[in-house]
């Protein structure tokens, strides 16, 4: 050592240190790489992406082999530092140049590397795996040596190398990475994906027509009736039911019935004949099951039934979709059916409208985890039918009775506007 000169010995270490950087910087690039950007990249081809999914697939070897790089490298700074220290002050300067080394690897060789890995991994993993793919066939049997006595510590402990948790991500997690995403997914399409992930949470119940709601067809009726409902219908599809809404037979398809009265004279027999038979849904399906039911048995419309067998009403897939991608509006008026905005700034809200539509729609910061109607909320809230004229507090919202029909809420009047916090 005495004879090289200090301009080597000094180069030397600078060469050490940028190495040091560089296994300290790629081991924390390679280590928090998005694991889902990185297969798409490997999947389509990316070079340095297939290396270092590869390099990937057996962490251990790969901490292993930076490992051994950073502290070989690290160790050897050391003691050329410390030549040089001896030969420029002799043994008093060696403790300045382990003072000033170890402050220099600290910020040139570990936090400024590995701070620029963390905020641009794929700029140096990806170069590092074409550097670390050879070194580590050229090293393996260190590696192995290395990685065998370390796994053989682990297994000591209770902790098998061999087990790996996967990347696969929860519910939860998914949702938080598509509310993250940003500008990289639309806004309307993150809340699409939402409301995919929230299917298993909403019941057939929760979205159905209820059975009050329900038009039908009753067979017993004479023949003429049957045929202004069909005229006038505004759906595709009618349940037809024997002298009572509990009793259907079956489901009618309007344009089967068109036809039929086309071809000659539409008959309670041919009624009978043209029915396709009900196709009934437990009351508690989920929504993402309810999906997959309709695809599988190429259904559009269920009938909803409790424990007992009772018909509770009708959903059909166009309000399962509707879940997902927001409300269908073909007609105007459809859209002011349950809500009728008024001048003042209030609106007049019918007793049968969805909570879950209105916080939805209008943001209003209604409980959705119990009842699922406006008169349902208030006959909860207030555990009597109310009078016409009533006024209350719904979560804040005034709320005033406007017509009571049938024992239940018929209209109110909601002011969002003039809402009191809790």
């Amino acid at each position: 050592m005495s004879d090289i000169p200090l301009s080597v010995l000094f180069t030397t270490l600078v060469i050490l240190i940028l190495l040091s950087a560089f296994f300290s910087g790629s081991e924390t690039a390679l280590m928090t790489l998005n694991r889902y950007r990185l297969r798409h990249l490997s999947n389509d081809g990316h070079p340095g992406a297939v290396r270092a999914e590869k390099l990937l697939q057996r962490p251990d070897r790969l901490i292993g082999l930076i490992l051994l790089g950073n502290n070989f490298v690290n160790i050897l700074a050391s003691s050329i530092a410390t030549v040089i220290a001896l030969r420029l002050g002799g043994e008093g300067a060696i403790a300045i140049a382990a003072g000033l080394l170890t402050l220099i690897i600290l910020v040139f060789a570990e936090v400024a590397p590995k701070t620029l890995a963390a905020l641009h991994p794929e700029r140096l993993a990806f170069p590092a795996a074409f550097v670390y793919t050879p070194l580590l066939k050229l090293l393996y049997p260190l590696v192995w040596v290395v990685n065998g006595i370390a796994n053989r510590i682990l297994r000591y402990l209770g902790v098998s190398p061999d087990q790996t948790n996967g990347q696969a991500l929860s519910r939860e997690e998914l949702r938080t990475v598509v509310m993250e995403a940003g500008a990289m997914i639309p806004k309307k399409h993150r809340k699409m994906l939402l409301s995919i992930l929230d299917l298993e949470k909403v019941n057939v119940e929760d979205i159905m027509i209820p059975r009050n709601e329900v038009d039908g067809i009753d067979i017993d009726e004479p023949i003429e009736e049957t045929i202004r409902i069909l005229k006038n219908s505004q759906y595709t599809r009618l349940p037809v039911f024997d002298d009572s809404i509990d009793n259907i037979i079956g489901v009618i398809h309007i344009r089967k019935a068109m036809h039929a009265l086309t071809q000659g004279e539409l008959t309670k027999d041919i009624v009978r004949e043209i029915c396709d038979p009900p196709y009934f849904v437990p009351e508690g399906t989920p929504l993402n099951m309810q999906l997959l039911n309709f695809q599988r048995k190429k259904k559009r419309m269920g009938l909803v039934v409790d424990e007992y067998g009772d018909f509770l009403g009708i959903v059909t897939l166009v309000d399962l979709l509707e879940e997902i991608v927001g409300e269908f509006v073909t007609d105007p008026s459809d859209s002011v059916q349950d809500v009728q905005p008024q001048e003042d700034g209030s609106y007049l809200v019918a007793g049968s409208a969805n909570v879950k539509e209105l916080v939805r729609t209008l943001h209003w910061q209604l409980p959705t985890d119990g009842p699922r109607t406006v008169n349902g909320l208030i006959l909860e809230y207030m555990e009597t039918i109310p009078e016409p004229g009533t006024s209350l507090l719904l979560e804040g919202y005034p709320v005033e009775i406007l017509q009571i029909q049938d024992n239940a809420v018929r209209t109110v009047r909601i002011e969002p506007d003039k809402r009191r916090e809790n």
